[in-house]
């Protein structure tokens, strides 16, 4: 994916853009009535009556700026949950939610089909015929708006509750790690993994950012034109998700002597922002459901039962990476290397706070040993070794709460199980 498509991705997910397609539709629908009056028959306009449109428009017009103004009420409201109750990096999938944009776009737009509606009707702009039309677009609105409300409030049901909202974080850390499944290095090839930054960096050319963030997106099919014009090879060493600054280099041109103006089209390829993405980050999905799980286990919430869901979570994700590999889509380019996504960092993103905020808890660190012991299974070395790894961490912060001894006992014979799950496979 281009810079560009990637900018106009996340443009897409704006409320506004589709907001404001809906309104120029039904203003459009409203303005241009008259010229759509040769599809009515001429016998169709007597049918209707002349005041018949104007009193249901304005019905329209005054219920639906209430019912839009009571569903940006309920959206703010469930963001302000997920964010007191979940976590703040989940309340931007709850913004690109689709069925919510639909919903106010529709409010929204019938209300100024309406409002426009009623000022041409007033100022005798329509001929019997445009009346017609304005009198069949406005059943066809009221149909869509009753449709739409009763999807409004099934959806309102489950929006922004706990579980919603770690559905949609685990749908995004799944699309995002298969996605890096499929273009296991963004379009590149894998490399070198002793490659050292401070070597390379003598050898090639830096290239660095002018702004601290986080890079959320790299344009591989743009540092490959690059490369095919100077010739030259580059070592991307700064993922999607890695924090940069200016003195931070985020690749390296393997030409020497690459102009300052070359050095700032290279760092174009790299999308830096405030906040980290989803799309291109697996780590992030992880992180995410991992801060949901401290925040359930904080004493403030003390919901233990959300921390064991999210551990499940962390199960089906991390298998998903250990799945056969796919075939692979072709490299964009091989001339652009990009580091591999290293097994040991998604198992601490996952692991590791919820076995530190739950040490004290035999539930929570029972549920740990028993989905470390299925990763243990999957019979990759590096899932068995990073199992082990945090099992026995897990044992040892359990052992310093001042946990009575037969829990601490049944949390050791879970663990036991770990190891023999790395014998036997």
């Amino acid at each position: 994916m281009t810079i560009w498509n990637w900018r106009l991705r996340k443009i897409g997910q704006a409320l506004w853009l589709r907001a404001s397609i809906f309104c120029f539709a039904a203003v459009f629908v409203a303005v241009f009535a008259n010229h759509l009056g040769f599809f009515v028959p001429d016998w169709l306009p007597s049918k209707i009556g002349a005041d018949s449109v104007q009193s249901i428009l304005a019905i329209i017009a005054s219920s639906m700026l209430a019912v839009t103004t009571f569903s940006l009420t309920a959206m703010v409201g469930a963001l302000v949950a997920a964010t007191q109750n979940v976590t703040p990096r989940a309340g931007r999938l709850l913004m690109a939610d689709k069925t919510t944009h639909n919903v106010l776009s529709t409010f929204l737009g019938a209300f100024l089909f309406s409002l426009v509606g009623l000022i041409a009707l007033g100022a005798g702009a329509y001929n019997q015929q445009g009346r017609t039309v304005l009198f069949a677009a406005t059943i066809i609105m009221i149909t869509i708006i009753v449709g739409t409300l009763l999807r409004w409030i099934e959806h309102l049901s489950t929006f922004g509750r706990i579980t919603d909202t770690t559905d949609r974080v685990e749908d995004a850390a799944t699309k995002a790690i298969r996605q890096r499944r499929q273009i296991p290095y963004l379009g590149g090839v894998m490399r070198q993994r002793d490659l050292d930054l401070a070597t390379a960096a003598m050898l090639g050319t830096p290239v660095n950012v002018t702004q601290y963030g986080y890079v959320q997106h790299v344009d591989v099919g743009l540092l490959d034109r690059l490369c095919k014009q100077t010739r030259a090879e580059v070592d991307i060493f700064c993922l999607p998700g890695s924090y940069v600054g200016p003195n931070q280099p985020v690749a390296v041109v393997t030409t020497a002597g690459i102009s300052s103006d070359m050095q700032a089209e290279f760092a174009r390829a790299f999308e830096i922002d405030d906040v980290r993405a989803f799309d291109q980050d697996p780590r992030f999905g992880l992180c995410v459901l991992t801060e949901i799980a401290s925040r359930a286990l904080s004493p403030a919430v003390n919901d233990p039962g959300t921390a064991i869901d999210v551990i499940g979570r962390h199960l089906r994700i991390l298998a998903i990476w250990a799945e056969p590999q796919p075939t692979p889509d072709e490299p964009l380019s091989h001339r652009v290397r990009v580091p591999d996504l290293e097994i040991n960092d998604l198992f601490d993103d996952a692991f590791r706070p919820i076995a530190r905020d739950g040490a004290a808890l035999v539930e929570i660190q029972l549920r740990l040993q028993k989905a470390l012991v299925a990763l243990a299974r999957i019979g990759e070395e590096r899932y068995r070794a990073n199992a082990i790894r945090h099992s026995r961490e897990a044992i040892v912060r359990a052992s310093k709460t001042g946990m009575i001894e037969s829990d601490l006992a049944l949390i050791e014979a879970a663990a036991k199980a770990v190891d023999r799950a790395q014998a036997l496979t």
